[in-house]
């Protein structure tokens, strides 16, 4: 019996539907589908026949629906990681989205900065801001993971709040992150 192999289209979207709402990808996670002149073809047929957002160049997402505002706004974490999965780099939050993680401040950036071993991109989602900003090794400690927020939010907080991030560390890390954290603590902020 002769399978049929169904199009690329069909094959995008399954895969984005696996996915869910929210997600957020570039057409390099669709390559093992097809060659990229085709998933480019598929994405914007999906784009045209309202299934998917374009975001950006190369950037599209599976948005959130809201039953009384529509599609959302997707997750800046989100489009830094399928950004970062795309140059095959690493990303870190950065600054006062730091602290903001960590609940040690209040404040919301409008401007969303994150540190990458990649090239350096700005990417507008309406009002707001995704900075992915190209750092040197010693300021990308233990990208990705809690321990690397942590490190980030001392940088931004400075000598004054480094009290009120050791707290936080404590309650918040995980054992493997403390261990992570205690073997990176001699490339952090002084």
């Amino acid at each position: 019996m002769k399978m049929i192999a169904s199009s690329v289209p069909a094959q995008v979207m399954k895969r984005v539907r696996a996915r869910g709402r929210g997600s957020v990808f570039t057409p390099s996670d669709f390559l093992t589908v097809g060659a990229r002149s085709s998933v480019d073809q598929a994405l914007s047929r999906l784009v045209k026949g309202g299934q998917l957002r374009r975001l950006a160049r190369g950037l599209y997402d599976f948005p959130k629906m809201h039953p009384k505002l529509g599609a959302l706004s997707p997750d800046p974490d989100d489009v830094a990681q399928a950004l970062a999965r795309e140059t095959g780099s690493q990303v870190q939050i950065a600054g006062v989205r730091a602290a903001n993680a960590l609940g040690l401040s209040t404040q919301v950036p409008a401007q969303s900065t994150y540190l990458t071993d990649g090239p350096s991109r700005r990417v507008i989602l309406g009002k707001r801001v995704v900075n992915l900003r190209h750092a040197s090794p010693k300021h990308l400690i233990a990208p990705g993971s809690p321990a690397g927020t942590v490190v980030q939010a001392l940088r931004h907080v400075g000598p004054a709040g480094a009290a009120d991030v050791a707290q936080v560390a404590v309650r918040l890390l995980s054992a493997s992150d403390k261990k992570t954290l205690a073997s990176t603590v001699v490339l952090g902020p002084a």
